[in-house]
């Protein structure tokens, strides 16, 4: 049933994609491809029609999705990207979620400004260009949300891989380091944490370590080449790569430079990871390696029947990069090593493909990743042992989808 190395070209092509075609109405002269199209008897529509590039009509359904019963306020609230919708490793950036605590917070660029203070050599504040004056960096990095996951600490809850881990996206930032930027205003030998704040409503604030400060964070304002969308941050916001979300502070205002950590009420009543005890974790920002296949999945069930199939996902760890993937198709029994395919870059996604013969018979879909540490996904199990199922967040668990005979798929629990 299985083919770890994954069929010839020369078997597939004449076993795999011909078998396909056989069923189909191309054996007895299919109309879409014999006949002249409409809209190969046509003009379309010429250049500047579409303004900003648009998607195709056909995918219109593509978008991002909200669950309108998670949160009282929609303002307070947040969507997830169709991960089962996607392929690469790239997320557009109109379809990467949102997570907002008093909406979005529309700031022009003129008026955007960004303070250092606290224990500086030099306060000082900066516009949006004086930001742009800094030498400028251009990376790829996945940013996850907490709470990605959350729900199904205790089983599944909810029947699609994007809101299950939708939570998330991965993109190319543009913009500058933020230790040049405190290099700047002089970063006092006292100084050892940094309180980011944003400029929306709600003012969310992180402490952040000045050792990861002054590592691999950057101030972003472009991603994917263009600017940050304003649900985004823009026009400037904090990229704190492979650590959680709350932490990549949007409508970037001001950095404080302080000698300890600053109490923040969001971080107790939000984001504290609660044991089975009672206790709870300090300082869980990194998050763990983790994977999801995407299709097949809840939202994206097998429609062509037996025969060659393609299981894909996306793996990534705030650790570094994913060196291997394993996929199973009966529920562990036998693991796969998957093909990793495209950029493998640190704190970023990674593709991961593994091709088979289905035969017809019930599935149960399982990915595992590993990262350079060493460190393997656990199982849900594993993790509850540990950590029980108080908390809502850092749920990197193996993710399982049972398949039906008939290509319908569900998301589940096995021990």
């Amino acid at each position: 049933m299985h083919n770890k190395s994954g069929p010839s070209r020369r078997k597939f092509l004449t076993t795999g994609l011909i078998a396909g075609v056989a069923g189909s109405a191309a054996r007895a002269g299919d109309p879409t491809i014999t006949n002249v199209q409409p809209w190969a008897q046509e003009l379309g529509k010429g250049v500047d029609e579409r303004g900003y590039g648009l998607p195709s009509p056909h995918e219109a359904h593509v978008l991002r999705k909200s669950v309108p019963w998670l949160t009282a306020e929609d303002t307070s609230s947040i969507n997830f990207t169709p991960l089962h919708q996607l392929d690469g490793i790239i997320t557009p950036n109109g379809l990467a979620f949102e997570r907002h605590h008093s909406g979005v917070a529309e700031i022009p660029p003129a008026d955007y400004r960004l303070m250092i203070n606290g224990l500086v050599d030099t306060p000082m504040v900066f516009t949006l260009q004086d930001l742009m004056r800094f030498p400028r960096y251009n990376k790829v990095y996945f940013l996850e949300c907490t709470a990605n996951s959350g729900m199904e600490w205790r089983g599944p809850q909810l029947n699609g891989v994007q809101f299950t881990h939708g939570m998330m996206h991965n993109v190319m930032y543009t913009g500058v380091m933020l230790r040049d930027v405190l290099a700047a205003a002089g970063v006092k030998s006292e100084g050892k944490w940094l309180l980011a704040e944003g400029a929306d409503a709600a003012g969310v604030s992180r402490s952040i370590p000045m050792e990861k400060a002054l590592d691999d964070c950057m101030i972003a304002f472009k991603m994917n080449g263009e600017a940050l969308r304003a649900e985004q941050g823009y026009p400037a916001r904090l990229v704190v790569p492979g650590w959680e979300g709350n932490m990549w502070i949007k409508w970037l205002r001001r950095l404080e430079i302080g000698d300890q950590p600053w109490h923040h009420r969001e971080e107790t009543s939000r984001y504290t990871d609660l044991m089975a005890n009672g206790d709870s974790r300090r300082f869980t920002w990194i998050m763990d390696a983790k994977s999801v296949i995407t299709e097949p999945s809840p939202q994206a069930p097998i429609l062509h029947g037996k025969g060659q199939t393609v299981i894909t996902g996306l793996a990534w760890s705030g650790h570094g990069v994913i060196p291997r993937v394993d996929v199973t198709v009966d529920g562990g029994i036998n693991w796969h090593q998957a093909r990793v395919d495209g950029p493998c870059l640190d704190k970023s996604l990674h593709r991961f493909y593994f091709e088979f013969d289905w035969d017809g018979k019930p599935l149960l879909l399982q990915s595992r990743a590993h990262d350079t540490t060493g460190y393997v996904q656990p199982t849900k199990d594993a993790l509850r042992k540990i950590r029980g199922v108080v908390s809502n967040y850092h749920n990197n668990g193996i993710q399982t989808w049972s398949v039906d005979s008939d290509g319908v798929v569900d998301n589940v629990e096995i021990s």
